[in-house]
Parts: structure tokens; sequence; C-alpha cells
């Protein structure tokens, strides 16, 4: 062991002490605004099914549409992969886990609609009816992980409307087996914060009647509106409607054709790929880092539907621009038929298994010190292991695969991924 270098200071205690008592108020703030991801699960899609046409079949009718649609138009790998230009390498693999997982768990997440895709005559009976066949769902295994309703918006004209639907809806899950784990609500048409605090008084309300823990209930703020990203005022707004959840928020999701119809974009042209749709996806993705809440893209309004040329150039749309919000790290999107299903998943599987090995490679070498060709930080290891936690959550990848070449259980990547606030590593001890 070398010689020990003599270490002095030059400052008493009291003025570290007294920095430290200054920064108190801000300390809490980082924490209160910015505790980081929640290191649970996100789904890679929500699929929307109109509040009058959803039953106890949705779920398994959208797998089995999903599979009939490759048995027509891809009844192969090497089909399915020159439509979408899958290399050879990934087309058995990615075509295979693609059809596993419509089969085992063809929807990550679900909202029943009572809003613009909603067409019934009687919403009373329709969100009694959701509460009762989602409750039956999570009692029986065949939910989706994640579940739940859009009600209507805050605005005057509908928001008594939504106020009874979301208290029907919820008091029907009360009373058929309690609130899931996997319960998901959507505040569509968001225009001022006000109507953020406005729903999150609701739920305290819903809470209070029932007994729940305080901050039971949260929900996904949808940004339809130009207002909702630029207030009057110059501010971005969707930073203050975080704020006005007041911890509830869980997730903003981006309407891609509201949005785009309020800016005056021709129908032709929207899309989720407009410049709009990004600028828009971008100050959302800004405003909701390090708060916990989740960033959502749109949809594709083009249906894999029709003659087999027509399925695949749907498809070959589909895909890259499902392809496109993963590298802007979307991480999650609307389908709106089941024929979106299997380039959704393609498009995912193929992400995660193409990046998968360097990855593992580079995550394992950080965690191990071992010098390379890339030089990584802490925050470099936590997308890293961020990635391979998404890749196993959706079936991309398999645990037995990461632990190979990371050399690292799952809790191991698990605690790169979710770093707590305030820690150091090794190199800053």
């Amino acid at each position: 062991m070398g010689q020990q270098e003599k270490v002095s200071t030059s400052l008493a205690g009291a003025v570290s002490e007294g920095i430290s008592a200054s920064l108190a108020a801000v300390d809490a703030e980082l924490d209160r605004r910015y505790p980081g991801d929640p290191g649970t699960r996100q789904p890679v899609h929500t699929v929307y099914v109109p509040g009058n046409l959803f039953d106890a079949g949705t779920i398994r009718s959208w797998g089995d549409q999903a599979l009939a649609a490759l048995d027509e138009h891809a009844p192969d790998a090497a089909s399915f992969a020159a439509v979408l230009g899958l290399s050879d390498a990934l087309a058995e693999d990615v075509y295979g886990r693609v059809r596993a997982k419509l089969e085992r768990e063809p929807i990550e997440d679900l909202r029943v609609d009572f809003e613009d895709g909603y067409a019934g005559a009687d919403e009373d009976q329709d969100a009694a009816k959701a509460a009762r066949l989602i409750g039956e769902a999570y009692a029986n295994g065949t939910a989706a992980p994640y579940m739940g309703i859009r009600m209507k918006c805050m605005e005057s004209a509908v928001r008594d409307r939504g106020i009874r639907t979301t208290d029907v809806f919820l008091t029907g899950l009360l009373e058929n087996g309690g609130l899931p784990d996997g319960l998901v609500l959507t505040l569509p048409k968001v225009t001022y914060p006000e109507q953020v605090t406005a729903f999150v008084r609701l739920l305290e309300a819903f809470e209070k009647a029932h007994g729940l823990d305080a901050g039971r209930l949260g929900f996904e703020i949808q940004i339809e509106t130009s207002q909702s990203i630029l207030a009057a005022d110059g501010t971005a707004a969707v930073a203050r409607m975080i704020d006005a959840a007041e911890g509830r928020a869980t997730g903003l999701h981006y309407g891609t054709f509201d949005y785009s119809a309020c800016l005056g974009v021709s129908a032709a042209y929207q899309a989720s790929d407009h410049p709009a749709a990004d600028h828009a996806k971008a100050i959302m993705q800004v405003a909701a880092a390090g708060t916990g809440v989740r960033v959502s893209d749109g949809s594709t309004n083009v249906l894999p539907v029709g003659s087999t040329a027509h399925v695949h150039e749907a498809w070959k749309l589909h895909y890259g621009l499902t392809r496109r919000a993963l590298a802007r790290a979307y991480y999650q999107g609307w389908d709106m038929h089941p024929g979106h299903m299997p380039t959704r998943y393609a498009a995912v599987f193929a992400f995660y298994r193409e990046g998968f090995e360097a990855a593992a490679k580079r995550l394992s070498a950080y965690a191990n010190h071992v010098g390379g060709d890339v030089m990584d930080e802490p925050a470099t290891a936590k997308a890293l292991s961020s990635y391979l936690l998404r890749g196993l959550q959706c079936g991309a990848l398999d645990t037995a695969e990461v632990d190979a070449l990371t050399g690292m259980t799952r809790a191991d990547v698990e605690r790169f991924a979710a770093p707590r606030r305030g820690d150091l590593t090794a190199a800053e001890r």
C-alpha cells in the first residue's frame, strides 16, 4: 500500500452545514417534483375499445384477429420479414415471439372508451358493465396487465357526464372485487391546469367516500390541444398540469388527430411524425423528465384491412412509425385495430433484440469496471439497464439470456435502472 497523503482543509464544518441549510427547501422540492421513474412496467401500447362494444371476449378476440391477419397476409417468418425489412438473423425469432405474444398476452393496456369512440345509448349501464367485466377479468386471470376507462373531459358541456361515468365505474369496481393494481384512468382534452386540479378533487372525494388511502387513484393526462403545450402566457402548460395533478399523474398521452386538427393541419397530413407532433411530444418529454410521469405517442389511423397489398403497406407504415417513436424514447403508443398488433410487437421486439447484446455487454463492463471502446457513466448505465428491463417486461428478451450476458440477476439490473436520488457511485464516494 502506498504512502498516505496528508489531507488538509481550510473551512470549518459550519460552512458546509450552512450551505446545506440554505438548500434544504431546494432539496425537498427536488424530491417532490422529480422522484424519478417509478420502476414499474410501462405497457408498449394502449388499445382503445368503445364502451358500447367492450365485452368479456374483447382481449382474446383482438389477439385472434391479429393472428388471423398474420395467417392471411404473412403466414411465415420469411414473408413477414420481407414486408417489414427484418434481417435474416431476426426474422424467425421476432415472428415466433409475435405469435406467442398474441396467443399469451395480446393486449398490454386496454382503455374502455367513453369519449370520442363511444356511441352507446346508456352510458351508465355501459360504465357499470365495464366495471363488472374488468373486475371479473382480474379475478379469473384474463385481464390485460393494465385496464381502465377514458371518460369525457372537464369542459363544461360534458363535465357532469364525465364525473358521473367515473363515479359509476369506480363504484362498480369496488363492488366487483376492488380496485385492481393495473387500474388506469385517462382524462382527455385537457386545456388548463385547473381542469387537472378539478379531476384531482373528484378522485379525492371518491377516496374519502370509500375510506381509500389518499392518492390511491392516479390518472393519465391526454394532450390534445395546443393550449396544453403552450399557454396564453407563453409558458409550457403541460409542466403546470403535472404539478396540478399533485402527484397523481402517471402519464402524458399524445392525441395525434385532435392536436393536429387544433393546429389546422389538414387531414391528409395528420400523423405522429408530422413536425407539429414532434414539437408537442418533445415539450411533453422534457416536462415529464424525472417526474415519474411517462410519455406515450399517439396512433396511426391507416388500418391494415382489405387486400394483402394494402395490409402490407399499412404494416410498413405502422412498423416504421413505431420504430421511429422507440428511437425517440416514446416507449408506448396507441393501437386502434387488431391488425396493428403484429407490427407493434414486431417493431418493439426487433428494437430490443437488435440492441440487446451490445447493451448487455456495456452494462456488464460498467458494473465490473472493465474498460472498453465506450466510456459509460452512471446515467448511461441506468439507460442500459432500463432498456434491458423494458425488453424483459414485454417479452422481447428472456431472463436467462440477460442473466447470461450481463452476469447479473434481474434484481441487479433493476437496481441499476432505478437508483435513488442522492445515491453515489463507487467513483463518486
